[in-house]
């Protein structure tokens, strides 16, 4: 079995900003949210650890990697979209900008991409064969990944399970 975990929240997602690639740190919020979380993973009893490799996922995946007694396993494939020259930007600016393509990013429409940045194809290609991976080991399950929103989204769409709401901070879900 292999589980998503979304990272802690940040200042970010507290103020409703673009973070794509680049290296926010988590909140004070965050920090609770990933010890929080920790104890829900050390329920689960996990074999591996994986984290993106941005920031927020690995502060968040370390809190959890004390708890269970794991190091992270960094795999840059499970990072977020590349949001391009909206990274640091608003939803509200950039949905005053552009409100089609703020559509499309909320709907996962895999034709569009980000301006200066990914399509939602390429990032779902480099986050199939990260998990194709894992789920081919013949070890270490259960395996946690802390991951990102739209990795999230994107894996469970590509099982046929579209979420229902964008997933929150630190939640946990089972792929």
């Amino acid at each position: 079995m292999i589980y998503l975990a979304r990272h802690g929240q940040t200042p970010y997602n507290e103020e409703g900003r673009f973070q794509g690639w680049s290296d926010v740190p988590l909140s004070d919020l965050g920090a609770a949210q990933a010890a929080e979380l920790a104890g829900r993973v050390a329920a689960i009893g996990p074999g591996l650890l994986v984290s993106s490799s941005l920031e927020r996922a690995l502060q968040t995946a370390r809190v959890v990697g004390e708890a269970v007694g794991l190091e992270p396993v960094v795999d840059a494939r499970l990072a977020e979209t590349d949001t391009g020259s909206w990274t640091h930007r608003s939803f509200d600016e950039v949905i005053a900008e552009d409100p089609d393509g703020f559509r499309s990013f909320l709907e996962l429409d895999e034709a569009w991409r980000f301006p200066g940045g990914e399509s939602f194809v390429e990032q779902s290609a480099r986050i199939e064969e990260a998990l194709g991976e894992l789920t081919q080991r013949d070890s270490d399950f259960p395996i946690v990944v802390v991951c990102h929103r739209n990795v999230i989204r994107l894996a469970l769409r590509a099982r046929g399970r579209e979420p229902d709401a964008m997933p929150e901070n630190a939640s946990l879900v089972e792929l």
